[in-house]
């Protein structure tokens, strides 16, 4: 019998449908993804090493297109504003993939060159050592943080029986993602101005 022409599986197939069982909140397992996918789960070890490994590939497929392009002449901080910004809207299409990709070792050489264009941006403030990977972990906490936050219900509190502080503040404040992303742009700001502060 001929081999088929294009490969029934490939790491791009299996991540994306990796992706659609965590975004519909199942279980990842993989005969589970491999029912999915219509094959044998051993045959899905040919392409990744284990769950790892396709948590890894789910990570490349978020960050794929990520980074982007630089602008000549751009400050370190309005690149650092466009890359966050980008970061966070691709991880708030997935915000039950969060959870497990803390669990797992960075490792693919996409996401790392993120991590990398990041590092450069704040090498740029002035950061160096180990304080560099300070900030870079600021940056990345807050950006997870915020895709987090994007994801909540549309009332994320229910102030009616708190302190009044809190309840002036939540009454103030407008709810689902136009809260979310003023929160953002608030929190990116003060993220940044901190760096600037505390920058060598």
């Amino acid at each position: 019998m001929a081999r088929p022409s294009v490969p029934v599986l490939s790491v791009e197939k299996i991540a994306v449908a990796a992706l659609a069982v965590v975004d519909e909140g199942g279980a990842l397992t993989m005969p589970g993804l491999a029912d999915r996918l219509g094959v044998s789960a051993s045959s899905l070890y040919h392409h990744v090493r284990g769950k790892a490994g396709v948590v890894e590939a789910m990570r490349a497929q978020v960050f794929a297109g990520v980074v982007p392009e630089p602008e000549p002449g751009e400050s370190w901080d309005a690149a650092t504003r466009r890359l966050v910004r980008r970061y966070r809207d691709a991880f708030a299409r997935h915000p039950r993939l969060i959870p497990m990709l803390t669990g797992h070792t960075v490792t693919d050489p996409q996401v790392l060159a993120m991590y990398a264009s990041l590092a450069s941006l704040l090498r740029r403030a002035g950061f160096e050592g180990a304080e560099l990977l300070h900030a870079v972990t600021l940056v990345d906490s807050f950006t997870i943080g915020s895709a987090l936050d994007l994801a909540a219900p549309e009332d994320v509190w229910d102030a009616s029986t708190a302190d009044p502080v809190l309840r002036a503040a939540v009454a103030a404040a407008p709810s689902g993602v136009e809260r979310a992303d003023a929160a953002f742009a608030f929190g990116l700001e003060a993220v940044l101005a901190g760096l600037r502060a505390v920058a060598p």
